[in-house]
């Protein structure tokens, strides 16, 4: 790959990421366009932001990477993080949306009436996104690395630095119209690219090598237990994805919120078409990428190995721009959604605290993400899946749909899924991969359950503190469109 065209292509996204944040300086101009964009962004163009926030490091080069590596056991990341908004459109968008508040901690505080939950939850999210936002700069210095040869930390600075001036600059509003654009960018760089190696390899007539017959990690293939462990997961993590989440906020009602997750759930379903060619085609054509350690720069790597010459170039500088926006999309969602719970619960509310609430937002992660060593994306994001599952996921569920949901009891259930999921994330980094039992390895099985399980035995044995506004909230949140939160 050549290093200027690579470098050139991070540039170009990080201007035009730049351009389009300050474009939507000239229209943030209230507290409610920096937190939701003032609750008036339509569907399509919701769903398309959604698109660019989520599908991030993990998802642009991290699932093609364990299809290399793991074959069909890696097919479960694309259906689980596909099939996680089909329990959004099923148990969480409209009702969120009709809370109309500004945060998930607005929203449990509202609903429990409970300040002591609001900052148990506000302390919950703000982990939340750090843990995710440092795979993003994992793969951000992964990238520059591999294919520019710059110092990896070069890549996680200009991630963190681009974020800042497009989040400051205009909030929510900005961020929109980048993640929209980004997603678009993003499918295009994976499907130009693959199409056209799938059309030169067929044109040749290039036999395809066998697949590597021994797993490189040396870990043994996934059983059931992790295959179902890692879905519950995906699944239940989605829902509690406080990017995500602070998403339907943005709609302008509770339908269009429902519709937004509707065409969400179609531009996943295609987008994720094309990581699994990526990895069912280097597995067929360029298995030495899996036992050279570089799984997770294989979409990067690809159309050289495959293509060559001046078009592999350009096909490789598509790829490298579509990943770094990934990077960015990911990571500016993250801390658009932190910075509104921080800003709130500990700057005071405003758009000079949100600003600085931002700032604080990015850096935190990079220092963290200086001091560890980056390991297959996926798999980290999938962890983060996992505790996000255990912690934030019951809450809104049950405080959704439950009425017997007490203020004791969710603080219980969080904590209780924060220990259990942490604690085996953290015994997990300890023992290494290759020693780590499978339950440790993919703890939702029994993390998500054990919330689940102390916040409604909890609820039950407090079953006095259920508020008094219970009744009314839970009508709110059920019977469109009356707001729940003043606007602000």
């Amino acid at each position: 790959m050549n290093p200027g065209v690579a470098l050139a292509a991070l540039v170009g996204v990080s201007v035009a990421t730049a351009v389009i944040g300050f474009y939507g300086l000239r229209i943030s101009r209230t507290t409610g366009d920096f937190y939701v964009a003032s609750r008036t962004v339509r569907p399509w163009w919701n769903a398309s932001a959604i698109g660019g926030e989520y599908l991030s490091a993990a998802s642009f080069l991290g699932v093609a990477g364990l299809i290399l590596l793991s074959g069909t056991d890696a097919l479960w990341f694309p259906v689980g993080y596909t099939a996680g908004y089909l329990m959004l459109l099923l148990f969480v968008a409209a009702p969120l949306r009709r809370s109309g508040a500004y945060t998930i901690p607005d929203f449990t505080e509202a609903r429990l009436d409970s300040l002591p939950v609001r900052k148990v939850t506000s302390l919950v999210v703000v982990l939340v996104g750090w843990l995710y936002i440092v795979p993003q700069l994992h793969g951000a210095a992964l990238t520059i690395r591999i294919t520019t040869g710059l110092p990896s930390w070069v890549g996680s600075v200009a991630v963190v630095i681009v974020v800042c001036l497009t989040v400051v600059a205009g909030g929510m509003r900005s961020i929109t119209f980048v993640q929209a654009f980004q997603y678009w960018l993003k499918l295009t760089a994976l499907a130009v690219p693959i199409l056209f190696i799938i059309l030169v390899l067929a044109g040749s007539g290039t036999p395809a090598l066998a697949p590597p017959s021994v797993n490189p990690t040396g870990a043994p293939p996934a059983g059931l237990y992790q295959n179902v462990s890692l879905l519950v997961a995906l699944l239940f993590g989605t829902l509690g994805l406080p990017h995500v989440l602070v998403r339907f906020y943005t709609n302008p009602d509770g339908q269009s919120a429902r519709r937004t997750t509707l065409i969400v759930l179609g531009l996943l379903s295609v987008f994720y078409l094309f990581p699994t060619a990526y990895g069912l085609v280097g597995r067929m054509f360029a298995p030495g990428l899996a036992t050279a350690g570089q799984a997770d720069a294989m979409v990067l790597l690809l159309p050289g190995e495959l293509v060559g010459g001046t078009a592999g170039d350009l096909l490789s500088a598509l790829v490298v721009a579509g990943a770094f926006a990934a990077f960015l999309s990911t990571t500016s969602g993250l801390v658009v959604s932190l910075a509104g719970v921080i800003s709130q619960d500990v700057l005071g509310a405003g758009v000079g605290s949100f600003r600085l609430a931002a700032v604080i937002s990015a850096v935190v992660p990079l220092g963290f993400a200086f001091i560890t060593d980056s390991f297959a994306l996926a798999g980290s994001v999938g962890l983060v899946f996992a505790f996000t599952a255990s912690t934030v996921c019951p809450v809104l569920l049950l405080g959704i749909w439950w009425r017997g949901l007490t203020d004791a009891g969710a603080i219980a259930g969080m904590l209780t899924g924060g220990v259990l999921c942490g604690g085996a994330m953290i015994a997990g980094a300890l023992a290494g991969a290759a020693s780590t039992p499978g339950w440790l390895a993919q703890p939702a099985a029994w993390t998500v359950p054990a919330a689940f399980a102390v916040m409604v035995i909890v609820s039950r044995a407090t079953s006095q503190r259920i508020p008094k506004t219970m009744s009314k909230v839970m009508t709110r949140l059920h019977t469109p469109e009356r707001p729940l939160a003043t606007e602000r």
